[in-house]
């Protein structure tokens, strides 16, 4: 079994155990970990639904992240992923919601973003939002492949540890 089918698998049975569910919010990724995680037999039972949101305006639009602090902040930014990952949560009413805005590259990056940065944000029901940021090494399909990896797989430590 791929690596990735996996650590989906792990997050579904998590999920399944607590009869909850889940949504993503992603940028970089442009739907990646939602596709990972529909991969697994019977994630409709704990997926909810993904929001691909690419531009500024679909963050605010499908999300609700205020244009002031995409303004401040900028896109790929503490604030903006936990924002995101906040507003999916909200907006389909799922236990969990994981997400991703990063600079996947070639180009993008600049002094204190270079390409490779990806915030990652997890928001657990009854738990404060975490966010942290990575900087993922290699071309553009590997920070992309690095970031869903690390998304669901922190998703699992974080629900392991957890109790039901």
């Amino acid at each position: 079994m791929h690596d990735d089918s996996l650590i989906a698998t792990t997050l579904g049975q998590l999920l399944g155990n607590r009869q909850w569910t889940i949504t993503t919010a992603e940028s970089c990724t442009g739907g990646g970990i939602a596709s990972v995680i529909t991969s697994v037999d019977g994630s409709s039972a704990w997926f909810e639904q993904g929001f691909i949101t690419y531009s500024n305006s679909a963050k605010q639009q499908q999300l609700g992240v205020a244009e002031a602090l995409l303004i401040k902040h900028g896109a790929v930014s503490e604030a903006a992923v936990i924002a995101m990952a906040t507003g999916a949560r909200e907006k389909a009413n799922a236990n969990v919601a994981i997400a991703v805005s990063g600079v996947a590259g070639p180009g993008g990056g600049s002094t204190d973003k270079p390409v490779g940065t990806v915030w990652l944000a997890w928001a657990i029901q009854d738990t404060d939002t975490v966010a942290k940021c990575y900087q993922f090494k290699g071309g553009r399909d590997a920070v992309r492949a690095q970031a869903v990896t690390r998304a669901i797989d922190e998703l699992n430590k974080a629900l392991s540890k957890k109790a039901v």
